[in-house]
């Protein structure tokens, strides 16, 4: 227990592991909040494209020299509000998100290839660096993770009663084409957030796992929540403690870690069948 102890204040001891742990808790907390919404609605691919859209307003904002935080979160609250025109049909529209999806990435490229010196910076884009994360990141952050928890917060229930019962949200005056863009610019605020911590290229590891997991366990909506949530930090802490422990990218840990979790989730209600 002494051991223990020891090792955990050792562990808090270094400023950019206490930054680690405070990035990677907020995204956890919203990714995995805002994931649940995003598999009962069967919008993954959707998602799974905001964030490859932002790659390309990143790398343009860093080619003019500002933020690609700013750049980045730009250029997918334009996408969010593309798809949530969409309403029902983004889950139908996969081809024409597809497309888009290759065409961004391939923008982001371009923009990379104007401006060579910036390749150092784009590695953290497309990867994520949970162990730089400085003391203005989280500050960033920390509006980002309180911005989009109270604007899911205002809209919930016409968002859950239009998730699990769309036609009778719409029989009963729910406009589900606000209600669609709404949800993907609170969904763009999150890929943001969580990209900081895994990359663009890994976020949907962190948005969709932890809930997709969840969702194997229990068909109750608020014991989903509450396990996607814990799944969700259990993930991002333990990523952090092996990356400690092992010096290998925190992305990854945290990808393989969130993988492992939804197949053995997967296969225990395979079984339990």
């Amino acid at each position: 227990m002494f051991m223990i102890i020891h090792f955990v204040k050792e562990l808090l001891s270094y400023d950019f592991m206490v930054h680690a742990l405070a990035a990677g808790t907020m995204a956890a907390i919203v990714s995995a909040i805002l994931g649940y919404f995003v598999v009962l609605r069967a919008q993954s691919f959707a998602a799974h494209a905001l964030s490859h859209i932002g790659f390309a307003g990143a790398a343009a904002a860093g080619l003019v020299g500002l933020s690609v935080t700013t750049g980045q979160l730009g250029l997918t609250l334009l996408a969010a509000i593309g798809m949530g025109c969409l309403g029902k049909k983004t889950s139908r529209s996969d081809v024409a998100i597809g497309i888009t999806l290759a065409f961004s990435l391939g923008l982001g490229i371009l923009f990379l290839y104007f401006y060579s010196n910036y390749a150092g910076k784009a590695m953290s884009i497309l990867f994520g660096d949970l162990l730089g994360v400085s003391s203005e990141l989280l500050k960033t952050m920390l509006v980002y993770s309180v911005a989009s928890l109270a604007g899911l917060c205002l809209i919930a229930r016409p968002l859950l009663f239009s998730s699990l019962e769309p036609e009778l949200a719409e029989a009963k005056g729910v406009s589900l084409e606000l209600i669609s863009i709404l949800f993907f610019i609170l969904v763009s605020v999150a890929i943001t957030e969580a990209s900081q911590v895994v990359g663009i290229l890994l976020v949907f590891a962190l948005l969709i796992g932890p809930a997709a997991s969840a969702l194997c366990w229990t068909r109750s909506f608020w014991n989903g929540l509450l396990l996607s949530i814990l799944l969700g930090l259990a993930i991002v802490w333990l990523g952090i403690l092996l990356t400690y422990l092992t010096d290998w990218p925190a992305s990854f840990w945290i990808s393989a870690l969130s993988f492992f979790s939804y197949l053995i989730s997967r296969n225990s209600r395979n079984l339990t069948q």
